[in-house]
């Protein structure tokens, strides 16, 4: 019976830290919406979440703790790229397009995807220190936790289609962009202020 507590646990937790608006989430929703690369997008995300929840379970938090310089470091680098992302969500707000989902890009959105992963601090916090320090080597609490994240971004990349229809209107791609500018620019400052 513990073991089926601590799927829905490890499931539960992953949900409440994963659902909120980041960078993350605000790339495969994006890429979603463009109907471009998201299987890839979404194997990234979900993939890198696991390895890192994979790691926290393990026991990588108390390891991190020990060399917290490092996660200095993380945050002042992620910070730095989240900050150039804002800017470039900032420069698509001011310069808007309808969705066109035959669009493709020569961008690189699994490179993308990535660095909005793996230099991102707030996903080293939250899989590797908040839960593998709830996890504490319970494996079951990690398989609950990467199958929260699998549904929500193959929810998040696959669903954002069903919002193509208000995305068609060059105004909706404005407001999206405008608030990943503010989400992306007010998380980098966040980052680099306080580290």
């Amino acid at each position: 019976m513990n073991g089926v507590k601590d799927l829905f646990l490890g499931f539960g937790t992953m949900m409440t830290l994963i659902v909120a608006i980041g960078a993350q989430n605000a790339f495969v929703l994006r890429q979603g919406l463009r109907r471009h690369a998201v299987a890839r997008v979404v194997a990234v995300c979900a993939l890198s979440d696991a390895i890192l929840v994979a790691v926290g379970v393990a026991g990588f938090g108390a390891i991190a703790q020990a060399f917290p310089r490092a996660i200095t470091v993380a945050a002042v680098v992620g910070g730095i790229f989240l900050l150039g992302y804002g800017f470039l969500a900032a420069r698509r707000a001011f310069r808007p397009s309808a969705l066109n989902a035959g669009t493709r890009t020569s961008g690189r959105p699994v490179l993308t995807a990535l660095a909005l992963t793996w230099l991102n601090p707030h996903v080293y916090l939250d899989t590797l220190l908040l839960l593998g320090s709830i996890a504490a080597g319970r494996w079951l609490f990690g398989v609950g936790a990467v199958t929260a994240s699998i549904t929500w971004f193959v929810a998040l990349g696959f669903g954002a289609r069903l919002l193509s229809p208000l995305f068609a209107r060059p105004r909706a791609w404005r407001v999206l962009d405008g608030l990943i500018a503010a989400v992306m620019t007010t998380l980098g400052v966040t980052l680099i202020a306080g580290w």
